[in-house]
């Protein structure tokens, strides 16, 4: 059931209550937990934090804590599945779901009591009717009684012939409308998309409350900037979202500062900007960024002999010394530094880059700290899926959420080296799996599998990374072949998960053309090829375009993929 008023329906319900936050690993999650977290500090609210990182962890969280809690809170998983079917739960316990993946299952939707779904009233869900879909269970049982009552006494033939058309009638009227269910419940459930960020609906809970501050702005925006680093959402609706936050910034970040009223340079202030589409330039060196962002990589291609030459033209066409660009971006000359994004969007339109600007978000505090929201993204994303061990499993999860606060600093720099570490070898690996022509076409899509013993593989079996590699391979791809058909397909993309085990993870990607809308088709046909070969495939991912499988099983399920999507 969508839930109307936020604060009615959801927090005072739960602000006597002891709950169980059960919270994805995404950074949009985190975000929305950090905000969740800083309401409960304000009420003085009684919980437990469970990291899940699947549908397992999911199912075993619950089971451990079900006696304990009777009000769950599930941040970014649970929307997309029956979670009543998968959770088994008792009648009085009630779930709080705020989650961005789309569409929402439907029968979450319509149920009253114990799913309570928070959902941006403004979103487009597109939710079938009612009657479309569940039929109630009078009509059901006056059809199996209808056909119970077969013996009729002679006297009584012709109305027992009108019971029998009524029933035949009645029959193939119930195929029609299953027919029509199945059809209508396909069309929704096809696509997989993401809605509003998490984060940004619990801002707007909290700014509906009148608690909203400053962090909490600034969790929002970095949910919301993780969508758009991920590729989930349409620039049209990052593009507005970004607005309403911009308005929000605007408000809490209003200076009135004379000679008696000076803030001091510790207090914390956001500012909108437009900025370079470059990965953590303000941190690394110019030249390191443009050769790991994979808008610019792609666009001149790195991979290639030509591809470094148009880079040192273009460089050469900024008027950028190389000892300049190649030094770390804070000892640059400063008067390079002035006026350096006007210089390099300039010389970015002269070579096809024409996106190179984008709408962001900073924030400042103390003298030098300084980090663009997307900085803040790719920090947090290394710390969670960091492969080093060091402790429990929980240990990644504790880091990235601690790394969001501007009091954890050393943890949001180890972050930031981490982040370099991920995207240099995103680029490595990009840069070898084109030169080696790893990319190859199946026919429906183009398929590309990570060899054990590949540099960096380990990094590549943690789901947020195996993404972002296969979306910037896909451009990668796209921006170097001549073949037009290729330009148009999807790309599958497996790597090894566990050797000992002998499973594999495979993501599936929307086209790069497709980029319109943002809809993945993936899960369900991982699902139907899974099902009609038997291979033994686990869907643990909140995100379905997301599957691990045994190796051995690898090649059936993709012949089984290609004769679906075929």
């Amino acid at each position: 059931m969508f839930i109307a008023d936020c604060r009615r329906d959801f927090y005072d319900v739960i602000v006597s209550q002891r709950v169980l936050l059960l919270v994805a690993s995404d950074v949009d999650a985190l975000c929305a937990c950090k905000i969740l977290q800083a309401l409960f500090q304000c009420d003085h609210v009684q919980y437990t934090l469970v990291p899940v990182s699947g549908w397992q962890e999911l199912e075993t969280a619950f089971l451990e804590h079900k006696d304990q809690f009777k009000y769950f809170v599930l941040i970014n998983c649970g929307a997309n599945v029956d979670l009543l079917e998968i959770l088994q739960p008792e009648e009085d316990t009630f779930f709080f779901v705020c989650d961005s993946h789309r569409p929402i299952n439907v029968v979450n939707v319509y149920n009253d009591t114990q799913i309570k779904l928070l959902v941006k009233q403004d979103d487009d869900l597109d939710v079938p009717a009612y009657d479309d879909i569940f039929r109630d269970e009078e009509d059901e049982e006056e059809d199996s009684e209808n056909e119970s009552d077969g013996s009729e006494p002679s006297e009584k033939r012709r109305r027992f012939e009108e019971d029998v058309i009524e029933r035949t009638m009645k029959r193939r009227q119930r195929r029609e409308w299953e027919a029509r269910r199945r059809e209508i419940l396909f069309d929704y459930e096809q696509y997989e998309y993401h809605g509003t960020s998490s984060a940004m609906v619990m801002f707007d809970l909290a700014w509906i409350m009148s608690k909203d501050l400053n962090d909490m702005l600034w969790w929002a925006i970095v949910g919301l900037t993780d969508q758009w680093v991920q590729d989930k959402i349409t620039q049209m609706k990052y593009v507005t979202d970004i607005g309403i936050l911009q308005r929000h910034v605007s408000r809490h970040n209003h200076r009135n500062e004379d000679e008696e009223n000076s803030l001091s340079i510790d207090c914390m202030r956001i500012a909108f900007e437009y900025d370079l589409r470059l990965a953590l330039y303000q941190h690394w060196s110019l030249y390191e960024s443009l050769c790991n962002t994979s808008y610019t990589s792609a666009s001149l291609k790195l991979w290639s002999v030509q591809g470094q030459k148009r880079l040192q033209e273009f460089l050469a066409d900024m008027g950028l010394p190389l000892k300049q660009v190649k030094q770390k971006y804070n000892s640059m000359d400063m008067s390079l530094k002035e006026n350096l994004r006007e210089m390099i969007e300039e010389s970015a339109n002269k070579f096809g880059m024409k996106d190179l600007r984008v709408q962001t978000f900073s924030i400042h505090f103390g003298f030098k700290n300084k980090f663009s929201a997307s900085d803040i993204v790719y920090a947090t994303v290394s710390l969670m899926e960091n492969i080093e061990k060091e402790g429990p499993e929980t240990t990644n999860f504790i880091k990235a959420l601690d790394s969001l606060s501007r009091g954890n600093l050393d943890k949001l720099h180890q972050g930031l080296d981490l982040a370099k570490k991920q995207l240099r070898a995103i680029q490595q690996t990009v840069a070898s799996c084109i030169c080696t022509n790893l990319v190859i076409s199946q026919g429906p899509f183009l398929y590309c599998s990570l060899m054990e013993g590949t540099p960096d593989v380990k990094l590549f079996s943690k789901p947020v990374s195996l993404c972002l590699l296969s979306k910037y391979l896909l451009k990668s791809f796209v921006c170097s072949t001549k073949n037009k058909r290729c330009k148009l397909l999807p790309l599958v993309m497996a790597a090894p998960m566990d050797v000992e085990r002998g499973t594999v993870i495979m993501v599936g990607i929307p086209p790069e053309t497709q980029s319109s809308d943002k809809k993945n088709f993936f899960g369900r046909a991982f699902e139907k090829a899974a099902d009609s070969t038997n291979s033994r495939a686990l869907h643990n991912h909140f995100d379905m375009s997301i599957i691990e499988l045994k190796t051995e099983d690898r090649s059936k399920f993709l012949d089984a993929l290609i004769s679906l999507l075929s």
